[in-house]
């Protein structure tokens, strides 16, 4: 693993830098899933935006970004208190995890999803159709729990299904 990768507590001031990994991060996931015409509504700008309003989040939402050593944002994980009404209480829920591409499989993922997820009951919903993803929460306990769902993302449907650990 590359060890000049710092793992933090997302700021205030990452907010538009986040905006613009967050939107390469959706081109790169999610290209062959959803259209270019439906990509092309991405703007890190509104991404940002969101990202201010999350970095207001109360203590029990966790954010942290990954930095590598030129001190640029490289991937990004939040995770908040379970809401699955037919989960434990306990459960914590993994809301977002992200990595651009060019640093897949040093690391970075674990240490990103490590410090958002503790070892207890946690969900997750992803994309039923990223292999990828899919391998790396199978290697952290996850399974799929055959619950599904469609969600509507830049005004295209996309399928997600649950995975619980």
């Amino acid at each position: 693993m590359n060890t000049t990768v710092v793992v933090r507590p997302v700021e205030e001031a990452d907010a538009e830098n986040l905006g613009r990994v967050h939107a390469a991060c959706w081109h790169e996931t999610y290209d062959h899933l959803l259209s270019q015409a439906a990509l092309s509504h991405l703007r890190p700008e509104r991404l940002a935006t969101m990202w201010h309003g999350i970095t207001k989040l109360g203590h029990e939402y966790r954010q942290v970004v990954a930095v590598d050593g030129s001190g640029e944002i490289i991937g990004f994980a939040a995770s908040a208190p379970g809401q699955e009404d037919d989960l434990p209480a306990s459960t914590r829920e993994l809301k977002v995890m992200y990595l651009l591409n060019a640093h897949h499989g040093v690391g970075v993922g674990r240490l990103l999803f490590d410090a958002v997820v503790d070892a207890g009951p946690s969900v997750l919903w992803v994309a039923a159709d990223n292999p990828r993803a899919h391998a790396f929460y199978a290697r952290n306990g996850y399974t799929a729990d055959g619950r599904e769902k469609t969600e509507e993302v830049l005004g295209e449907m996309l399928h997600e299904v649950r995975l619980v650990r």
